[in-house]
């Protein structure tokens, strides 16, 4: 349960400047910014089950301040991150890279290798604010301030549960 405080912290805390540099191409003004917790407008729930969110969508106003709970219902490692299609394309090449290191397990995240694939690689602590990557039964939290005219989805980059449809639209209006 340490490794969820900390991913907890990590996605809590990031800052702009951090995120920017991270695993994201540097995207992350299009899809918007960490948000300040004391200007959320609501609170939306989101479930992860073996390759489908509940719920499959979500609309939210242009500039909004949502917070994100997230619950892994599954029995599988699940990730929430909200990006666009080409974000989430670029990620899953990172994903695989993860598996292919022994972080990423079917039911749990080794932080003994992540720590090793961070310090030898510079990523494989997947603690971009954007994103949670949860094992069976952990939850998070994301407070995300939404941009203007943006096509955006958030999506499951475990290899394969993207492909199998694991994903949902963020319609953003007026």
């Amino acid at each position: 349960m340490a490794s969820a405080s900390i991913l907890v912290s990590a996605v809590s805390f990031a800052t702009s400047s951090a995120i920017a540099a991270g695993g994201h191409s540097g995207m992350m003004g299009e899809v918007g910014q960490p948000g300040d917790p004391s200007k959320v407008t609501r609170t939306i729930q989101i479930e992860m089950f073996d390759n489908y969110y509940e719920p499959e969508n979500v609309s939210i106003k242009e500039g909004e301040t949502v917070k994100f709970v997230i619950k892994n219902s599954g029995e599988f490692v699940h990730e929430f991150n909200i990006g666009t299609a080409a974000m989430h394309a670029d990620h899953q090449s990172e994903m695989m890279m993860m598996m292919e290191h022994g972080v990423l397990l079917s039911d749990r995240i080794d932080w003994d290798a992540a720590k090793a694939m961070q310090q030898s690689m510079g990523h494989g602590m997947h603690d971009d604010a954007n994103s949670a990557l949860l094992e069976p039964g952990q939850e998070a939290e994301i407070v995300w301030q939404f941009p203007e005219h943006a096509e955006l989805e958030f999506a499951c980059n475990v290899p394969g549960h993207y492909d199998s449809g694991m994903m949902g639209q963020i319609k953003l209006s007026h």
